[in-house]
């Protein structure tokens, strides 16, 4: 959900002595209704992780991450391996008395197998408890499509996550289920592959139409295209049907979970990578940061909807996607079409990008209205990814071809809240450990304003009173970005008193577990939840 999504730094262990008992509910209301310091020394080779959350692979000296082992520099071996610098001697806010943040983790990709078994159930419990004692509020796990209906439709098999969510249950930790309608892999640095369905590989072999294609004909197998919502191609189902069949069995199959309350929340699958946007930038395409990326709208059932869109406006010529909007790699002021004064801004721009953007609405909208009829009286959720590249330039490119139709005369987040709003839906957003400054010392020519970008969308979100949740992009490990975490979600003299409802931190891992940053890790935790640290830097 990196220099693409959100990034958080990871920390160290505690005191296994239980804390105060954290509220029941996970979200908390606004009023009314990171980079980790390696991030700076490291290079970053890409950034999508397939499982919804983005990730990027960081090759800093020598440390690879070792997958979901304790090693033996985890806290339950008593290491001392110091990853990370120490604390930065620039003065810390006090977090004490403030208001209560959930902390939740974010399991590893591969805990449950093709097979959907947990795979090693015992290292599992001892990782779910090292998280329990510094006072963990739940962990996130994604249910995958490809594995939970893998082989015919409508034929699921959802024992592994039944028997993970046990585990949970029995720690008295709560649950974030993401439903995962895309695959996972295919992207540098990852390290599990789930493709989507054996049966919906098999119907796109016959009609590649189905995924969403660049101008170019590159189909992107992610997730499904769009233009498919409504129409029955699915063996005599359309998408969202097989979506909402999807989630009523989860509902149902998984009930006990829901009455017990150990569920918090489910966050629905609505696009590559489990977030609500096009698969504008694939690696697996030659894409690049801070590539501007490109439009996927070249499918016969999109095109389908922009001819008739172009119909219904009285010029059926603007019936195509630009044809000067440049490649993955291209920068805007490489193109006629995202430079400044460029045809974004002229009659046929402001026409295709309204379409394009109102698809991505529409299809939130649809998606949504059926979750919360399969999870009534059940929070529900959407991520929105954090393109935050080219945001200092008048077109936003990046965020334009991703789906987000934001310029700078023109705020694009305020639609989405506005169809969250409709469904009680919280907005999770990722990005909040990044600094503006790091950017622009790291990467200069992408005009990169995560801050502001962050600042943007959390206050359509508030103005319209619907909780916003977040999660790191990168991974981080140190003091600095855990600080631009807590200012992000608990804002300084907010006159109303708004702050996230809960933040999700990407991922567990070995390297979380060594001691030096998990021990960092627990004092984030202990700020989230509003309590006091002895060793401020003021």
């Amino acid at each position: 959900m990196g220099l693409f999504s959100g990034a958080a730094p990871p920390a160290t262990p505690a005191s296994m002595a239980p804390a105060l008992a954290p509220p029941p509910l996970l979200r908390v209301y606004p009023a009314g209704r990171h980079r980790a310091r390696g991030y700076r020394s490291a290079r970053l080779n890409t950034l999508s992780s397939a499982n919804g959350r983005r990730r990027t692979a960081l090759m800093a000296g020598g440390g690879a991450r070792k997958g979901n082992q304790i090693t033996e520099n985890s806290p339950v071996a008593g290491g001392d391996e110091q990853v990370m610098d120490g604390p930065p001697k620039i003065p810390e806010r006090d977090f004490a008395g403030t208001p209560y943040v959930p902390v939740y983790v974010m399991l590893p990709l591969g805990v449950i197998n093709m097979k959907c078994e947990v795979v090693d159930p015992e290292d599992l419990m001892k990782q779910l408890k090292i998280l329990k004692s510094v006072n963990v509020d739940g962990v996130m796990i994604d249910c995958w499509w490809g594995i939970v209906e893998a082989h015919a439709p409508q034929e699921y098999n959802w024992n592994g996550y039944k028997q993970l969510f046990q585990m949970v249950r029995e720690l008295n930790l709560k649950l974030q289920v993401v439903m995962s309608f895309h695959e996972c892999g295919g992207n540098v640095g990852d390290d599990v592959y789930i493709p989507l369905p054996h049966w919906v590989r098999e119907i796109g072999r016959s009609n590649p139409d189905i995924y969403f294609t660049d101008r170019e004909g590159r189909r992107n197998q992610e997730c499904l295209s769009w233009g498919i919502d409504k129409e029955r191609v699915l063996r005599g189902r359309t998408a969202v049907e097989v979506y909402f069949d999807y989630m009523r069995s989860f509902r149902v199959e998984c009930n006990e979970f829901f009455e017990d309350g150990i569920i918090a929340e489910i966050e629905v699958g609505l696009g590559p990578c489990g977030e609500l946007r096009y698969s504008s930038y694939p690696a697996k395409y030659g894409w690049r940061y801070p590539g501007i990326g490109e439009f996927q709208c070249y499918d016969q059932y999109l095109l389908k909807s922009l001819r008739k869109a172009a119909e219904a406006r009285g010029h059926s010529s603007w019936a195509r996607g630009p044809d000067n909007a440049g490649s993955y790699n291209s920068r805007p002021h490489e193109t006629g079409f995202f430079r400044d004064g460029g045809d974004y801004d002229s009659y046929y721009g402001r026409f295709f990008l309204g379409w394009y953007s109102q698809v991505l609405v529409d299809h939130a909208d649809r998606v949504l209205s059926l979750a919360n009829f399969a999870f009534e009286g059940i929070n529900i959720a959407a991520k929105i990814s954090g393109i935050h590249w080219w945001y200092k330039t008048a077109s936003h490119a990046a965020e334009l071809a991703a789906g987000f139709y934001n310029p700078c005369n023109r705020d694009g987040y305020a639609p989405i809240a506005a169809m969250l709003r409709k469904h009680d839906a919280a907005l999770n957003f990722t990005c909040v450990e990044l600094r503006t400054l790091d950017q622009h010392e790291d990467f200069p020519e992408a005009m990169a304003d995560p801050e502001g970008l962050v600042w943007q969308v959390l206050n359509a979100a508030w103005d319209v009173c619907i909780p916003v949740a977040s999660e790191n992009a990168l991974p981080c490990y140190d003091r600095d970005g855990y600080n631009k975490i807590l200012e992000n979600a608990k804002p300084l003299n907010d006159p109303d008193g708004r702050h996230l409802s809960a933040f999700t931190y990407l991922r567990l891992s070995s390297v979380l577990l060594e001691r030096d940053n998990f021990l960092e890790f627990e004092r984030f935790v202990k700020r989230m939840h509003g309590e006091g640290v002895l060793d401020l830097h003021l």
